[in-house]
């Protein structure tokens, strides 16, 4: 399995000034290998870690189990 680290700050803050989803960016990467995407803080510790599937399918799977699971923990109203 590839791992690819990423710092967290400089990437949330690149999807945002180019207005792209995180999802739509993972859509890309999908080429039939899992890979493990570690986010590191700027320190370079690991803040958080995603195993990026195999299959578009999948990842959809995982989108919505992540909106399911954050809509649970914040009020978006």
């Amino acid at each position: 399995m590839k791992i690819i680290q990423i710092k967290a700050d400089q990437f949330f803050e690149r999807l945002k000034n180019n207005g792209v989803s995180m999802w739509d960016l993972f859509r890309n990467m999908i080429d039939g290998e899992e890979k493990q995407l570690l986010f590191l803080d700027k320190d370079e510790k690991i803040i958080a870690e995603y195993i990026l599937p195999k299959t578009v399918e999948e990842l959809d799977d995982d989108l919505e189990t992540f909106k399911k699971t954050i809509s649970s923990k914040v009020n978006l109203n």
